[in-house]
Protein backbone atom coordinates (compact mmCIF):
# COMPACT_ATOMS: atom_id res chain seq x y z
CA UNK A 1 0.00 0.00 0.00
CA UNK A 2 2.90 2.34 0.73
CA UNK A 3 4.23 1.74 -2.80
CA UNK A 4 0.81 2.45 -4.26
CA UNK A 5 0.46 5.65 -2.25
CA UNK A 6 3.86 6.79 -3.51
CA UNK A 7 2.89 5.93 -7.08
CA UNK A 8 -0.42 7.76 -6.78
CA UNK A 9 1.36 10.77 -5.30
CA UNK A 10 3.72 10.84 -8.28
CA UNK A 11 0.77 10.48 -10.67
CA UNK A 12 -1.03 13.35 -8.98
CA UNK A 13 2.04 15.57 -9.15
CA UNK A 14 2.17 15.11 -12.91
CA UNK A 15 -1.49 14.71 -13.89
CA UNK A 16 -3.37 16.45 -11.05
CA UNK A 17 -3.39 20.03 -12.40
CA UNK A 18 -4.65 18.88 -15.81
CA UNK A 19 -7.28 16.65 -14.24
CA UNK A 20 -8.60 19.55 -12.15
CA UNK A 21 -8.44 21.89 -15.15
CA UNK A 22 -10.45 19.48 -17.29
CA UNK A 23 -13.04 18.98 -14.54
CA UNK A 24 -13.29 22.71 -13.95
CA UNK A 25 -14.11 23.22 -17.63
CA UNK A 26 -16.79 20.52 -17.41
CA UNK A 27 -18.41 21.72 -14.18
CA UNK A 28 -17.70 25.43 -14.35
CA UNK A 29 -16.77 25.38 -10.66
CA UNK A 30 -13.20 25.16 -9.37
CA UNK A 31 -14.05 23.97 -5.86
CA UNK A 32 -16.34 21.24 -7.20
CA UNK A 33 -13.63 20.17 -9.63
CA UNK A 34 -11.12 19.78 -6.80
CA UNK A 35 -13.59 17.79 -4.69
CA UNK A 36 -14.37 15.46 -7.60
CA UNK A 37 -10.68 14.94 -8.30
CA UNK A 38 -9.99 14.02 -4.67
CA UNK A 39 -12.92 11.58 -4.73
CA UNK A 40 -11.32 9.96 -7.76
CA UNK A 41 -7.99 9.70 -5.94
CA UNK A 42 -9.74 7.98 -3.02
CA UNK A 43 -11.35 5.56 -5.48
CA UNK A 44 -7.93 4.84 -6.99
CA UNK A 45 -6.59 3.90 -3.55
CA UNK A 46 -9.46 1.41 -3.27
CA UNK A 47 -9.38 -0.04 -6.79
CA UNK A 48 -5.76 0.04 -7.97
CA UNK A 49 -4.40 -2.48 -5.41
CA UNK A 50 -6.50 -5.15 -7.17
CA UNK A 51 -6.66 -3.91 -10.75
CA UNK A 52 -3.22 -2.33 -10.95
CA UNK A 53 -2.28 1.17 -12.08
CA UNK A 54 -4.00 1.93 -15.41
CA UNK A 55 -1.91 2.69 -18.48
CA UNK A 56 -3.32 6.25 -18.58
CA UNK A 57 -3.90 7.16 -14.91
CA UNK A 58 -4.87 10.76 -15.71
CA UNK A 59 -7.65 9.56 -18.00
CA UNK A 60 -8.80 7.06 -15.36
CA UNK A 61 -9.01 9.71 -12.65
CA UNK A 62 -10.88 12.11 -14.90
CA UNK A 63 -13.35 9.45 -16.05
CA UNK A 64 -14.15 8.42 -12.47
CA UNK A 65 -14.57 12.05 -11.45
CA UNK A 66 -16.85 12.78 -14.40
CA UNK A 67 -19.09 9.85 -13.53
CA UNK A 68 -19.29 11.00 -9.93
CA UNK A 69 -20.28 14.45 -11.14
CA UNK A 70 -23.14 13.02 -13.20
CA UNK A 71 -24.29 10.75 -10.35
CA UNK A 72 -24.21 13.65 -7.92
CA UNK A 73 -26.27 15.91 -10.14
CA UNK A 74 -28.86 13.22 -10.79
CA UNK A 75 -29.23 12.46 -7.08
CA UNK A 76 -30.11 16.02 -6.22
CA UNK A 77 -33.75 16.57 -5.39
CA UNK A 78 -34.25 19.46 -7.78
CA UNK A 79 -31.96 19.47 -10.77
CA UNK A 80 -31.98 22.71 -12.69
CA UNK A 81 -31.75 22.83 -16.47
CA UNK A 82 -28.05 23.61 -16.34
CA UNK A 83 -27.21 20.42 -14.47
CA UNK A 84 -29.48 18.37 -16.74
CA UNK A 85 -27.66 19.72 -19.79
CA UNK A 86 -24.21 19.21 -18.29
CA UNK A 87 -25.00 15.66 -17.20
CA UNK A 88 -26.34 14.85 -20.65
CA UNK A 89 -23.25 16.28 -22.35
CA UNK A 90 -20.87 14.36 -20.11
CA UNK A 91 -22.71 11.11 -20.77
CA UNK A 92 -22.43 11.69 -24.52
CA UNK A 93 -18.66 12.15 -24.35
CA UNK A 94 -16.38 9.22 -25.09
CA UNK A 95 -14.67 8.34 -21.82
CA UNK A 96 -11.81 6.61 -23.60
CA UNK A 97 -10.91 9.67 -25.67
CA UNK A 98 -9.73 11.81 -22.78
CA UNK A 99 -6.30 13.39 -22.97
CA UNK A 100 -4.78 16.38 -21.18
CA UNK A 101 -5.88 19.53 -23.01
CA UNK A 102 -3.30 22.29 -22.89
CA UNK A 103 -5.87 25.06 -23.20
CA UNK A 104 -7.70 23.79 -20.11
CA UNK A 105 -4.67 24.40 -17.94
CA UNK A 106 -4.08 27.86 -19.34
CA UNK A 107 -7.76 28.63 -18.94
CA UNK A 108 -7.46 27.64 -15.29
CA UNK A 109 -4.51 30.01 -14.87
CA UNK A 110 -6.51 32.90 -16.33
CA UNK A 111 -9.49 32.06 -14.12
CA UNK A 112 -7.39 31.97 -10.95
CA UNK A 113 -5.83 35.29 -11.97
CA UNK A 114 -9.22 37.00 -12.23
CA UNK A 115 -9.12 40.71 -11.24
CA UNK A 116 -11.77 40.05 -8.57
CA UNK A 117 -8.92 38.56 -6.50
CA UNK A 118 -6.04 40.44 -4.91
CA UNK A 119 -2.63 39.76 -6.45
CA UNK A 120 -1.41 37.70 -3.47
CA UNK A 121 -4.55 35.55 -3.65
CA UNK A 122 -4.24 35.11 -7.43
CA UNK A 123 -0.70 33.84 -7.15
CA UNK A 124 -1.26 31.57 -4.14
CA UNK A 125 -4.41 29.99 -5.60
CA UNK A 126 -2.85 29.35 -8.99
CA UNK A 127 0.29 27.81 -7.56
CA UNK A 128 -1.84 25.55 -5.37
CA UNK A 129 -4.32 24.44 -8.03
CA UNK A 130 -2.35 24.65 -11.26
CA UNK A 131 1.08 23.66 -10.01
CA UNK A 132 -0.10 21.37 -7.24
CA UNK A 133 2.41 22.92 -4.84
CA UNK A 134 1.92 22.44 -1.12
CA UNK A 135 1.17 25.45 1.07
CA UNK A 136 4.63 25.02 2.58
CA UNK A 137 6.26 25.26 -0.85
CA UNK A 138 4.13 28.28 -1.77
CA UNK A 139 4.97 29.99 1.53
CA UNK A 140 8.68 29.58 0.81
CA UNK A 141 8.30 30.97 -2.70
CA UNK A 142 6.30 33.96 -1.48
CA UNK A 143 8.46 34.51 1.63
CA UNK A 144 5.31 34.17 3.70
CA UNK A 145 3.94 31.94 6.46
CA UNK A 146 1.98 28.74 5.86
CA UNK A 147 -1.16 29.95 7.74
CA UNK A 148 -1.20 33.17 5.70
CA UNK A 149 -0.99 31.23 2.43
CA UNK A 150 -3.72 28.83 3.54
CA UNK A 151 -6.05 31.71 4.34
CA UNK A 152 -5.36 33.38 0.99
CA UNK A 153 -6.28 30.21 -0.88
CA UNK A 154 -9.47 29.60 1.11
CA UNK A 155 -10.60 33.21 0.66
CA UNK A 156 -9.72 33.17 -3.04
CA UNK A 157 -11.87 30.08 -3.71
CA UNK A 158 -14.74 31.59 -1.77
CA UNK A 159 -14.46 34.87 -3.67
CA UNK A 160 -14.46 33.16 -7.08
CA UNK A 161 -17.48 31.09 -6.08
CA UNK A 162 -19.45 34.03 -4.70
CA UNK A 163 -18.60 36.16 -7.74
CA UNK A 164 -19.67 33.28 -10.01
CA UNK A 165 -16.52 33.66 -12.06
CA UNK A 166 -16.86 31.42 -15.15
CA UNK A 167 -14.17 28.90 -15.99
CA UNK A 168 -13.33 30.16 -19.42
CA UNK A 169 -10.64 31.93 -21.35
CA UNK A 170 -11.31 35.65 -20.93
CA UNK A 171 -12.09 37.86 -23.87
CA UNK A 172 -8.91 39.24 -25.41
CA UNK A 173 -9.84 42.70 -24.12
CA UNK A 174 -9.42 41.35 -20.57
CA UNK A 175 -6.04 39.70 -21.10
CA UNK A 176 -3.95 42.76 -20.25
CA UNK A 177 -5.67 43.10 -16.85
CA UNK A 178 -4.62 39.55 -15.96
CA UNK A 179 -1.34 39.29 -17.81
CA UNK A 180 0.93 40.52 -15.02
CA UNK A 181 -0.48 37.99 -12.56
CA UNK A 182 -0.32 35.19 -15.14
CA UNK A 183 3.36 35.92 -15.81
CA UNK A 184 4.08 36.06 -12.07
CA UNK A 185 2.53 32.63 -11.62
CA UNK A 186 4.47 31.15 -14.55
CA UNK A 187 7.68 32.69 -13.20
CA UNK A 188 7.15 31.29 -9.69
CA UNK A 189 6.16 27.91 -11.10
CA UNK A 190 9.39 27.85 -13.06
CA UNK A 191 11.36 28.99 -10.01
CA UNK A 192 10.05 26.03 -8.01
CA UNK A 193 10.97 23.69 -10.85
CA UNK A 194 14.44 25.20 -11.26
CA UNK A 195 15.33 24.91 -7.55
CA UNK A 196 12.73 22.98 -5.56
CA UNK A 197 11.99 24.52 -2.17
CA UNK A 198 11.09 21.17 -0.61
CA UNK A 199 11.27 17.44 -1.24
CA UNK A 200 14.20 15.23 -2.14
CA UNK A 201 14.95 16.59 -5.62
CA UNK A 202 17.11 19.61 -6.37
CA UNK A 203 15.40 20.17 -9.72
CA UNK A 204 11.78 19.47 -10.71
CA UNK A 205 12.03 19.49 -14.47
CA UNK A 206 8.35 18.60 -14.87
CA UNK A 207 7.32 21.91 -13.28
CA UNK A 208 9.96 23.90 -15.14
CA UNK A 209 8.96 22.40 -18.48
CA UNK A 210 5.27 23.06 -17.79
CA UNK A 211 6.03 26.69 -16.94
CA UNK A 212 8.03 27.07 -20.14
CA UNK A 213 5.22 25.48 -22.15
CA UNK A 214 2.65 27.86 -20.65
CA UNK A 215 4.94 30.81 -21.35
CA UNK A 216 5.27 29.82 -24.99
CA UNK A 217 1.47 29.48 -25.32
CA UNK A 218 0.89 32.93 -23.80
CA UNK A 219 3.58 34.30 -26.12
CA UNK A 220 1.62 33.00 -29.12
CA UNK A 221 -1.57 34.54 -27.76
CA UNK A 222 0.02 37.95 -27.17
CA UNK A 223 3.05 38.20 -29.47
CA UNK A 224 3.27 41.98 -29.06
CA UNK A 225 3.88 41.87 -25.28
CA UNK A 226 7.65 42.13 -24.69
CA UNK A 227 7.66 40.83 -21.12
CA UNK A 228 6.21 37.51 -22.23
CA UNK A 229 9.18 37.02 -24.55
CA UNK A 230 11.47 38.20 -21.76
CA UNK A 231 10.11 35.53 -19.44
CA UNK A 232 10.33 32.84 -22.11
CA UNK A 233 13.92 33.91 -22.80
CA UNK A 234 14.77 33.64 -19.11
CA UNK A 235 13.27 30.17 -18.83
CA UNK A 236 14.95 28.93 -22.00
CA UNK A 237 18.36 30.17 -20.87
CA UNK A 238 18.05 28.79 -17.35
CA UNK A 239 16.74 25.46 -18.63
CA UNK A 240 19.73 25.10 -20.92
CA UNK A 241 21.87 24.31 -17.85
CA UNK A 242 19.72 21.51 -16.38
CA UNK A 243 22.00 18.69 -17.51
CA UNK A 244 24.92 20.28 -15.68
CA UNK A 245 23.18 21.46 -12.50
CA UNK A 246 23.34 18.10 -10.73
CA UNK A 247 25.96 15.36 -10.60
CA UNK A 248 25.31 11.67 -11.17
CA UNK A 249 24.09 11.34 -7.57
CA UNK A 250 21.61 14.20 -8.00
CA UNK A 251 23.60 16.57 -5.79
CA UNK A 252 23.75 20.27 -6.74
CA UNK A 253 26.62 21.55 -8.87
CA UNK A 254 27.41 25.25 -8.53
CA UNK A 255 27.60 27.49 -11.58
CA UNK A 256 31.34 27.82 -11.17
CA UNK A 257 31.80 24.03 -11.25
CA UNK A 258 29.37 23.15 -14.05
CA UNK A 259 30.62 21.42 -17.19
CA UNK A 260 29.55 23.90 -19.83
CA UNK A 261 29.85 21.26 -22.52
CA UNK A 262 26.61 19.84 -21.12
CA UNK A 263 24.69 23.07 -21.66
CA UNK A 264 22.02 22.90 -24.36
CA UNK A 265 23.23 25.29 -27.05
CA UNK A 266 19.99 25.00 -29.03
CA UNK A 267 18.02 26.15 -26.02
CA UNK A 268 20.49 28.99 -25.45
CA UNK A 269 19.93 30.10 -29.04
CA UNK A 270 16.17 30.08 -28.49
CA UNK A 271 16.62 32.15 -25.35
CA UNK A 272 18.80 34.71 -27.12
CA UNK A 273 16.27 34.91 -29.98
CA UNK A 274 13.43 35.57 -27.54
CA UNK A 275 15.46 38.36 -25.90
CA UNK A 276 16.14 39.86 -29.32
CA UNK A 277 12.39 39.78 -29.92
CA UNK A 278 11.93 41.94 -26.80
CA UNK A 279 14.32 44.54 -28.20
CA UNK A 280 12.68 44.41 -31.64
CA UNK A 281 9.36 45.44 -30.08
CA UNK A 282 11.07 48.69 -29.01
CA UNK A 283 9.38 49.17 -25.63
CA UNK A 284 12.37 48.57 -23.42
CA UNK A 285 13.30 45.69 -21.17
CA UNK A 286 11.16 44.90 -18.16
CA UNK A 287 12.09 42.81 -15.10
CA UNK A 288 11.89 39.43 -16.86
CA UNK A 289 13.89 40.62 -19.86
CA UNK A 290 16.56 42.09 -17.58
CA UNK A 291 16.85 38.78 -15.73
CA UNK A 292 17.07 37.07 -19.11
CA UNK A 293 19.89 39.43 -20.10
CA UNK A 294 21.75 38.42 -16.92
CA UNK A 295 21.19 34.76 -17.74
CA UNK A 296 22.46 35.43 -21.27
CA UNK A 297 25.72 36.79 -19.83
CA UNK A 298 26.27 33.47 -18.10
CA UNK A 299 25.07 31.40 -21.06
CA UNK A 300 27.43 33.04 -23.54
CA UNK A 301 30.52 33.25 -21.29
CA UNK A 302 33.16 30.71 -22.36
CA UNK A 303 33.99 30.03 -18.70
CA UNK A 304 33.00 31.13 -15.23
CA UNK A 305 36.16 33.22 -14.92
CA UNK A 306 35.43 34.96 -18.23
CA UNK A 307 31.93 36.06 -17.20
CA UNK A 308 31.27 39.78 -17.70
CA UNK A 309 30.48 40.57 -14.07
CA UNK A 310 30.61 44.33 -14.63
CA UNK A 311 27.82 44.08 -17.18
CA UNK A 312 25.84 41.85 -14.85
CA UNK A 313 26.14 44.49 -12.12
CA UNK A 314 24.76 47.13 -14.49
CA UNK A 315 21.83 44.87 -15.34
CA UNK A 316 21.15 44.24 -11.64
CA UNK A 317 21.16 48.00 -11.03
CA UNK A 318 18.52 48.40 -13.75
CA UNK A 319 16.53 45.51 -12.30
CA UNK A 320 16.70 47.01 -8.79
CA UNK A 321 15.30 50.27 -10.13
CA UNK A 322 12.24 48.45 -11.52
CA UNK A 323 11.64 45.83 -8.82
CA UNK A 324 13.60 46.69 -5.69
CA UNK A 325 13.68 43.85 -3.21
CA UNK A 326 15.96 41.79 -0.98
CA UNK A 327 16.37 38.85 -3.39
CA UNK A 328 17.53 41.15 -6.20
CA UNK A 329 19.91 42.87 -3.77
CA UNK A 330 21.26 39.53 -2.59
CA UNK A 331 21.91 38.37 -6.15
CA UNK A 332 23.54 41.70 -6.95
CA UNK A 333 25.80 41.30 -3.93
CA UNK A 334 26.87 37.88 -5.16
CA UNK A 335 27.73 39.40 -8.54
CA UNK A 336 29.54 42.32 -6.87
CA UNK A 337 31.73 39.84 -4.99
CA UNK A 338 33.06 38.59 -8.32
CA UNK A 339 34.38 42.00 -9.38
CA UNK A 340 37.77 43.38 -8.43
CA UNK A 341 37.69 44.63 -4.84
CA UNK A 342 34.03 43.69 -4.50
CA UNK A 343 34.23 40.89 -1.98
CA UNK A 344 34.20 42.95 1.23
CA UNK A 345 31.53 45.43 0.00
CA UNK A 346 29.37 42.48 -1.05
CA UNK A 347 29.67 40.92 2.39
CA UNK A 348 28.68 44.22 3.99
CA UNK A 349 25.59 44.41 1.77
CA UNK A 350 24.60 40.87 2.71
CA UNK A 351 24.91 41.81 6.38
CA UNK A 352 22.57 44.76 5.79
CA UNK A 353 20.02 42.55 4.04
CA UNK A 354 20.19 40.06 6.90
CA UNK A 355 19.71 42.79 9.51
CA UNK A 356 16.53 43.97 7.78
CA UNK A 357 14.99 40.53 8.35
CA UNK A 358 12.94 40.30 5.17
CA UNK A 359 14.67 37.03 4.23
CA UNK A 360 14.67 35.56 7.73
CA UNK A 361 12.78 32.46 6.53
CA UNK A 362 15.16 31.83 3.64
CA UNK A 363 18.47 29.96 3.67
CA UNK A 364 19.81 32.06 0.81
CA UNK A 365 21.40 34.80 2.95
CA UNK A 366 23.39 32.35 5.06
CA UNK A 367 24.47 30.20 2.13
CA UNK A 368 25.60 33.22 0.09
CA UNK A 369 27.45 34.67 3.06
CA UNK A 370 29.13 31.30 3.64
CA UNK A 371 30.54 31.26 0.12
CA UNK A 372 31.94 34.77 0.50
CA UNK A 373 33.47 34.03 3.90
CA UNK A 374 35.08 30.92 2.50
CA UNK A 375 36.67 32.93 -0.30
CA UNK A 376 37.99 35.36 2.31
CA UNK A 377 39.61 32.51 4.17
CA UNK A 378 37.32 32.86 7.20
CA UNK A 379 36.71 29.13 7.37
CA UNK A 380 35.18 28.80 10.83
CA UNK A 381 32.64 31.52 10.10
CA UNK A 382 31.85 29.99 6.72
CA UNK A 383 31.24 26.63 8.37
CA UNK A 384 28.81 28.22 10.81
CA UNK A 385 26.92 29.88 7.99
CA UNK A 386 26.65 26.63 6.05
CA UNK A 387 25.17 25.03 9.17
CA UNK A 388 22.73 27.94 9.59
CA UNK A 389 21.71 27.69 5.93
CA UNK A 390 21.13 23.94 6.26
CA UNK A 391 18.81 24.51 9.23
CA UNK A 392 16.65 26.84 7.11
CA UNK A 393 16.70 24.85 3.87
CA UNK A 394 13.39 23.18 3.06
CA UNK A 395 14.77 20.92 0.34
CA UNK A 396 16.13 17.65 1.77
CA UNK A 397 18.82 17.29 -0.88
CA UNK A 398 20.01 20.86 -0.56
CA UNK A 399 20.04 20.57 3.23
CA UNK A 400 22.27 17.49 3.04
CA UNK A 401 24.53 19.25 0.53
CA UNK A 402 24.93 22.28 2.81
CA UNK A 403 25.63 20.02 5.77
CA UNK A 404 28.27 18.20 3.74
CA UNK A 405 29.93 21.49 2.84
CA UNK A 406 30.00 22.44 6.51
CA UNK A 407 31.44 19.07 7.46
CA UNK A 408 34.18 19.40 4.84
CA UNK A 409 35.57 22.53 6.51
CA UNK A 410 37.98 22.33 9.40
CA UNK A 411 37.62 24.67 12.36
CA UNK A 412 39.76 27.73 11.97
CA UNK A 413 40.06 31.29 13.17
CA UNK A 414 38.11 34.12 11.55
Amino acid sequence: MDDLAATLDAVWRIEGPRVVATLARMTGDLSEAEDLAQDAVAEALRVWPESGVPRNPGAWLTTVARRRAVDGWRRRAALDERHHAMAHQLEQDDDTAWAPIEDDLLRLVFTACHPVLAREAQVALTLRVVAGLSTTEIARLLLSSVPAVQQRIVRAKRTLSEARVPFEEPDHTEWSARLSAVLTVIYLLYTEGYAASAGDRWVRRDLAQEALRLGRVVGRLLPGEPEIHGLVSLMELQSSRFAARTDRHGDPVTLAEQDRRLWDRTQIARGIAALERVDELGRGRGPYALQAAIAACHATAPSFAATDWERILVLYDALSALVPGPVVRLNRAAALSMTEGGLEPALAEIDRIDAEGSLSRSHLVASTRADLLLRLGRTAEARGQFIAAAELAGNDLERAWLQARAASLEFGSS
